[in-house]
Protein backbone atom coordinates (compact mmCIF):
# COMPACT_ATOMS: atom_id res chain seq x y z
CA UNK A 1 0.00 0.00 0.00
CA UNK A 2 2.82 2.38 0.89
CA UNK A 3 4.56 1.65 -2.41
CA UNK A 4 1.38 2.31 -4.37
CA UNK A 5 0.77 5.48 -2.44
CA UNK A 6 4.31 6.71 -3.13
CA UNK A 7 3.88 5.95 -6.82
CA UNK A 8 0.57 7.84 -6.91
CA UNK A 9 2.15 10.86 -5.26
CA UNK A 10 5.06 10.80 -7.72
CA UNK A 11 2.69 10.71 -10.72
CA UNK A 12 0.50 13.43 -9.22
CA UNK A 13 3.54 15.62 -8.64
CA UNK A 14 4.76 15.10 -12.19
CA UNK A 15 1.33 15.97 -13.58
CA UNK A 16 1.16 19.15 -11.51
CA UNK A 17 4.63 20.25 -12.63
CA UNK A 18 4.11 19.50 -16.31
CA UNK A 19 2.01 22.58 -17.18
CA UNK A 20 4.66 24.85 -15.66
CA UNK A 21 7.47 23.54 -17.85
CA UNK A 22 6.40 25.07 -21.19
CA UNK A 23 5.72 28.41 -19.50
CA UNK A 24 9.15 28.52 -17.87
CA UNK A 25 10.82 27.48 -21.11
CA UNK A 26 8.99 30.18 -23.04
CA UNK A 27 10.12 32.76 -20.49
CA UNK A 28 13.75 31.68 -20.92
CA UNK A 29 13.43 31.83 -24.72
CA UNK A 30 11.59 35.16 -24.73
CA UNK A 31 11.11 36.83 -27.11
CA UNK A 32 10.58 34.21 -29.79
CA UNK A 33 8.56 36.49 -32.07
CA UNK A 34 7.54 40.11 -32.63
CA UNK A 35 6.46 42.17 -29.59
CA UNK A 36 3.93 45.04 -29.66
CA UNK A 37 4.42 48.16 -27.53
CA UNK A 38 1.08 49.98 -27.32
CA UNK A 39 1.31 53.79 -27.03
CA UNK A 40 -1.72 55.87 -26.08
CA UNK A 41 -0.59 58.91 -28.07
CA UNK A 42 -0.41 59.84 -31.74
CA UNK A 43 2.92 59.47 -33.57
CA UNK A 44 5.44 62.29 -33.51
CA UNK A 45 5.38 63.71 -29.98
CA UNK A 46 8.00 63.29 -27.28
CA UNK A 47 6.07 60.36 -25.77
CA UNK A 48 6.07 58.53 -29.08
CA UNK A 49 9.77 59.32 -29.58
CA UNK A 50 10.56 57.87 -26.15
CA UNK A 51 8.65 54.69 -26.99
CA UNK A 52 10.47 54.30 -30.31
CA UNK A 53 13.87 54.82 -28.70
CA UNK A 54 13.28 52.09 -26.13
CA UNK A 55 11.66 49.80 -28.72
CA UNK A 56 14.72 50.14 -30.97
CA UNK A 57 17.02 49.25 -28.07
CA UNK A 58 14.96 46.20 -27.12
CA UNK A 59 14.84 45.06 -30.75
CA UNK A 60 18.59 45.29 -31.10
CA UNK A 61 19.41 43.59 -27.78
CA UNK A 62 16.71 40.92 -27.55
CA UNK A 63 16.82 39.76 -31.17
CA UNK A 64 13.17 40.31 -32.10
CA UNK A 65 11.28 43.33 -33.40
CA UNK A 66 9.52 45.51 -30.83
CA UNK A 67 7.02 47.49 -32.89
CA UNK A 68 5.08 50.59 -31.85
CA UNK A 69 1.30 50.52 -32.14
CA UNK A 70 -0.25 53.94 -31.57
CA UNK A 71 -3.75 53.87 -30.06
CA UNK A 72 -4.54 57.45 -29.02
CA UNK A 73 -7.79 58.50 -27.38
CA UNK A 74 -9.63 58.81 -24.06
CA UNK A 75 -6.55 60.07 -22.26
CA UNK A 76 -4.60 56.82 -22.99
CA UNK A 77 -7.44 54.64 -21.65
CA UNK A 78 -8.00 52.99 -25.04
CA UNK A 79 -4.38 51.82 -25.15
CA UNK A 80 -4.47 50.63 -21.54
CA UNK A 81 -7.68 48.65 -22.08
CA UNK A 82 -6.17 46.92 -25.11
CA UNK A 83 -3.20 45.73 -23.05
CA UNK A 84 -5.30 44.75 -20.04
CA UNK A 85 -7.38 42.51 -22.31
CA UNK A 86 -4.39 40.93 -24.08
CA UNK A 87 -2.76 37.58 -23.36
CA UNK A 88 -0.23 37.97 -20.51
CA UNK A 89 2.67 36.38 -22.38
CA UNK A 90 5.01 39.37 -22.77
CA UNK A 91 4.15 39.97 -26.41
CA UNK A 92 1.86 42.95 -25.76
CA UNK A 93 3.32 45.74 -23.64
CA UNK A 94 2.13 49.22 -22.65
CA UNK A 95 3.96 52.51 -22.58
CA UNK A 96 2.88 53.63 -19.11
CA UNK A 97 2.67 57.33 -18.37
CA UNK A 98 1.60 59.59 -15.54
CA UNK A 99 -1.83 59.74 -17.18
CA UNK A 100 -2.45 56.29 -15.69
CA UNK A 101 -2.10 57.75 -12.18
CA UNK A 102 -4.36 60.68 -13.08
CA UNK A 103 -7.03 58.68 -14.91
CA UNK A 104 -7.65 56.41 -11.94
CA UNK A 105 -9.50 59.33 -10.31
CA UNK A 106 -10.31 61.55 -13.29
CA UNK A 107 -12.58 58.96 -14.94
CA UNK A 108 -15.53 57.61 -12.97
CA UNK A 109 -16.14 54.41 -14.91
CA UNK A 110 -13.11 52.58 -16.26
CA UNK A 111 -13.28 48.97 -17.39
CA UNK A 112 -10.02 48.26 -15.57
CA UNK A 113 -8.16 49.01 -12.36
CA UNK A 114 -4.67 50.04 -13.41
CA UNK A 115 -2.89 49.12 -10.19
CA UNK A 116 -4.54 45.70 -10.24
CA UNK A 117 -4.51 44.88 -13.96
CA UNK A 118 -1.11 46.15 -15.15
CA UNK A 119 2.16 44.82 -13.78
CA UNK A 120 5.02 47.37 -13.72
CA UNK A 121 8.07 46.38 -15.77
CA UNK A 122 10.39 49.36 -15.45
CA UNK A 123 10.69 53.14 -15.60
CA UNK A 124 12.31 54.97 -18.50
CA UNK A 125 12.26 58.74 -17.94
CA UNK A 126 10.98 61.63 -15.86
CA UNK A 127 10.08 64.92 -17.56
CA UNK A 128 9.32 68.16 -15.70
CA UNK A 129 7.01 70.92 -16.82
CA UNK A 130 7.93 74.58 -17.17
CA UNK A 131 6.07 77.32 -15.37
CA UNK A 132 6.13 79.75 -18.29
CA UNK A 133 4.55 83.21 -18.46
CA UNK A 134 3.79 85.69 -21.19
CA UNK A 135 6.44 88.39 -21.49
CA UNK A 136 3.91 91.11 -20.64
CA UNK A 137 3.43 89.74 -17.13
CA UNK A 138 5.54 91.85 -14.71
CA UNK A 139 6.98 88.87 -12.82
CA UNK A 140 10.44 87.33 -13.12
CA UNK A 141 10.40 84.87 -10.22
CA UNK A 142 7.88 82.50 -8.70
CA UNK A 143 7.80 84.65 -5.57
CA UNK A 144 6.91 87.72 -7.62
CA UNK A 145 4.27 85.72 -9.48
CA UNK A 146 2.61 84.58 -6.24
CA UNK A 147 2.58 88.15 -4.88
CA UNK A 148 1.16 89.50 -8.16
CA UNK A 149 -1.50 86.78 -8.35
CA UNK A 150 -2.62 87.43 -4.77
CA UNK A 151 -2.80 91.15 -5.48
CA UNK A 152 -4.84 90.43 -8.63
CA UNK A 153 -7.14 87.51 -7.75
CA UNK A 154 -8.87 85.77 -10.67
CA UNK A 155 -7.15 88.08 -13.17
CA UNK A 156 -4.51 85.58 -14.36
CA UNK A 157 -5.58 83.05 -16.96
CA UNK A 158 -3.86 79.67 -16.72
CA UNK A 159 -3.82 77.68 -19.96
CA UNK A 160 -3.73 73.92 -20.28
CA UNK A 161 -4.09 71.21 -22.89
CA UNK A 162 -7.45 70.19 -21.41
CA UNK A 163 -9.08 69.27 -18.12
CA UNK A 164 -6.98 66.68 -16.32
CA UNK A 165 -3.96 67.22 -18.59
CA UNK A 166 -0.47 67.52 -17.12
CA UNK A 167 -0.41 71.35 -17.37
CA UNK A 168 -3.82 71.52 -15.71
CA UNK A 169 -3.12 69.36 -12.66
CA UNK A 170 0.35 70.89 -12.26
CA UNK A 171 -1.28 74.30 -12.11
CA UNK A 172 -3.98 73.12 -9.73
CA UNK A 173 -1.33 71.71 -7.39
CA UNK A 174 0.39 75.11 -7.49
CA UNK A 175 -2.89 76.85 -6.67
CA UNK A 176 -3.57 74.52 -3.75
CA UNK A 177 -0.09 74.94 -2.28
CA UNK A 178 0.11 78.73 -2.67
CA UNK A 179 -3.50 79.85 -2.26
CA UNK A 180 -3.48 81.90 -5.48
CA UNK A 181 -6.66 82.28 -7.53
CA UNK A 182 -6.15 81.75 -11.27
CA UNK A 183 -8.74 81.05 -13.96
CA UNK A 184 -8.21 77.76 -15.79
CA UNK A 185 -8.57 78.00 -19.57
CA UNK A 186 -8.57 74.52 -21.18
CA UNK A 187 -7.57 74.04 -24.82
CA UNK A 188 -7.81 71.02 -27.07
CA UNK A 189 -4.13 70.28 -26.91
CA UNK A 190 -0.99 71.83 -25.46
CA UNK A 191 0.10 73.39 -28.76
CA UNK A 192 -3.03 75.58 -28.85
CA UNK A 193 -2.47 76.59 -25.22
CA UNK A 194 1.10 77.66 -25.98
CA UNK A 195 -0.04 79.62 -29.04
CA UNK A 196 -2.32 81.75 -26.88
CA UNK A 197 0.37 82.05 -24.20
CA UNK A 198 2.64 83.56 -26.85
CA UNK A 199 -0.16 85.85 -28.01
CA UNK A 200 -1.00 87.07 -24.51
CA UNK A 201 -4.57 85.74 -24.38
CA UNK A 202 -3.45 83.73 -21.33
CA UNK A 203 -0.69 84.63 -18.91
CA UNK A 204 0.74 81.36 -17.56
CA UNK A 205 1.02 77.71 -18.51
CA UNK A 206 2.63 74.76 -16.74
CA UNK A 207 3.61 73.21 -20.04
CA UNK A 208 5.82 70.23 -20.81
CA UNK A 209 9.51 70.97 -21.17
CA UNK A 210 9.89 69.45 -24.67
CA UNK A 211 7.00 71.56 -26.00
CA UNK A 212 8.20 74.79 -24.40
CA UNK A 213 11.98 74.78 -24.36
CA UNK A 214 12.52 76.42 -27.77
CA UNK A 215 10.17 79.27 -26.86
CA UNK A 216 12.20 79.76 -23.68
CA UNK A 217 15.54 79.66 -25.50
CA UNK A 218 14.37 82.16 -28.13
CA UNK A 219 12.94 84.51 -25.52
CA UNK A 220 9.31 84.22 -26.65
CA UNK A 221 8.12 83.21 -23.18
CA UNK A 222 9.67 83.62 -19.74
CA UNK A 223 10.47 80.47 -17.76
CA UNK A 224 9.95 81.20 -14.07
CA UNK A 225 10.76 77.68 -12.89
CA UNK A 226 10.76 73.96 -13.56
CA UNK A 227 8.42 71.62 -11.72
CA UNK A 228 11.11 68.99 -11.07
CA UNK A 229 12.34 68.14 -7.58
CA UNK A 230 15.80 69.53 -8.42
CA UNK A 231 17.46 71.62 -11.09
CA UNK A 232 18.36 69.96 -14.37
CA UNK A 233 21.98 69.64 -15.45
CA UNK A 234 20.97 70.72 -18.95
CA UNK A 235 19.19 73.88 -17.66
CA UNK A 236 21.07 74.81 -14.48
CA UNK A 237 20.02 78.48 -14.53
CA UNK A 238 16.29 77.76 -14.29
CA UNK A 239 15.21 77.32 -10.66
CA UNK A 240 12.55 74.90 -9.46
CA UNK A 241 9.14 75.81 -8.11
CA UNK A 242 10.09 73.99 -4.89
CA UNK A 243 12.80 76.60 -4.21
CA UNK A 244 9.92 79.02 -3.60
CA UNK A 245 7.13 76.57 -2.67
CA UNK A 246 8.71 73.83 -0.52
CA UNK A 247 7.47 70.35 -1.40
CA UNK A 248 6.07 71.23 -4.82
CA UNK A 249 6.92 68.68 -7.51
CA UNK A 250 5.06 67.71 -10.66
CA UNK A 251 7.35 65.71 -12.90
CA UNK A 252 5.77 63.32 -15.34
CA UNK A 253 7.19 59.96 -16.17
CA UNK A 254 7.09 57.05 -18.60
CA UNK A 255 7.89 53.38 -18.35
CA UNK A 256 6.75 49.97 -19.51
CA UNK A 257 3.91 47.85 -18.17
CA UNK A 258 2.44 44.47 -19.06
CA UNK A 259 -0.82 42.61 -18.39
CA UNK A 260 -1.09 41.15 -14.90
CA UNK A 261 0.03 37.49 -14.71
CA UNK A 262 2.84 38.06 -17.23
CA UNK A 263 5.58 35.61 -16.12
CA UNK A 264 8.00 37.17 -13.66
CA UNK A 265 10.97 35.87 -15.67
CA UNK A 266 9.81 37.90 -18.69
CA UNK A 267 9.22 41.00 -16.58
CA UNK A 268 12.70 40.70 -15.06
CA UNK A 269 14.32 40.14 -18.46
CA UNK A 270 12.67 43.25 -19.89
CA UNK A 271 13.52 45.26 -16.78
CA UNK A 272 17.20 44.36 -17.10
CA UNK A 273 17.28 45.54 -20.72
CA UNK A 274 15.41 48.75 -19.96
CA UNK A 275 17.89 49.55 -17.19
CA UNK A 276 20.75 48.81 -19.58
CA UNK A 277 19.19 51.18 -22.11
CA UNK A 278 18.82 54.13 -19.75
CA UNK A 279 22.38 53.59 -18.47
CA UNK A 280 23.80 53.82 -21.99
CA UNK A 281 25.50 57.24 -22.51
CA UNK A 282 24.15 57.69 -26.03
CA UNK A 283 20.61 56.85 -24.95
CA UNK A 284 20.87 59.18 -21.94
CA UNK A 285 22.06 62.00 -24.20
CA UNK A 286 19.20 61.43 -26.63
CA UNK A 287 16.64 61.42 -23.82
CA UNK A 288 18.21 64.56 -22.34
CA UNK A 289 17.42 66.30 -25.64
CA UNK A 290 13.75 65.74 -24.74
CA UNK A 291 14.33 67.46 -21.40
CA UNK A 292 14.20 64.13 -19.59
CA UNK A 293 16.19 62.44 -16.87
CA UNK A 294 16.36 58.67 -16.77
CA UNK A 295 14.34 56.59 -14.30
CA UNK A 296 16.14 53.30 -13.62
CA UNK A 297 15.05 50.74 -11.03
CA UNK A 298 13.33 47.44 -10.40
CA UNK A 299 9.73 46.56 -11.31
CA UNK A 300 8.89 47.07 -7.62
CA UNK A 301 10.45 50.56 -7.70
CA UNK A 302 8.33 51.52 -10.69
CA UNK A 303 5.24 50.05 -9.04
CA UNK A 304 5.82 52.15 -5.91
CA UNK A 305 6.11 55.29 -8.06
CA UNK A 306 2.83 54.55 -9.86
CA UNK A 307 1.01 53.90 -6.58
CA UNK A 308 2.41 57.03 -4.92
CA UNK A 309 1.54 59.22 -7.92
CA UNK A 310 -1.97 57.76 -8.08
CA UNK A 311 -2.52 58.75 -4.47
CA UNK A 312 -0.96 62.20 -4.96
CA UNK A 313 -3.05 63.17 -7.97
CA UNK A 314 -6.22 61.68 -6.48
CA UNK A 315 -6.00 64.29 -3.72
CA UNK A 316 -5.39 67.14 -6.17
CA UNK A 317 -8.18 66.11 -8.56
CA UNK A 318 -10.71 65.79 -5.75
CA UNK A 319 -9.67 69.03 -4.03
CA UNK A 320 -9.88 70.97 -7.30
CA UNK A 321 -13.02 69.11 -8.43
CA UNK A 322 -11.45 68.30 -11.81
CA UNK A 323 -13.55 66.37 -14.31
CA UNK A 324 -12.62 64.82 -17.63
CA UNK A 325 -13.53 66.75 -20.78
Amino acid sequence: MNRLRRRFLQLAGAAAAAPALPRRASALDYPARQVRLIVGFAPGGSTDITARLIAQWLSEHLGQQFIIENRPGAGTNIATEAVVNSIPDGYTLLLVGASAAVNATLYDKLSFNFLRDIVPVGGIIQVPSVMAVNLSLPTRTVREFIDYAKANPAKINMASGGSGSAPHISGELFKLMTGVNMIHVPYRGEALALTDLLGGQVQVCFSSLPATIEYVRTGKVRALALTAAGRLETLPDIPTVSEFVPGYEASFWYGIGAPVSTPAEIVDKLNAEINAAVADPRMKARLAELGATVLPGSPADFGKLIAAETDKWRKVIRAANIRAD
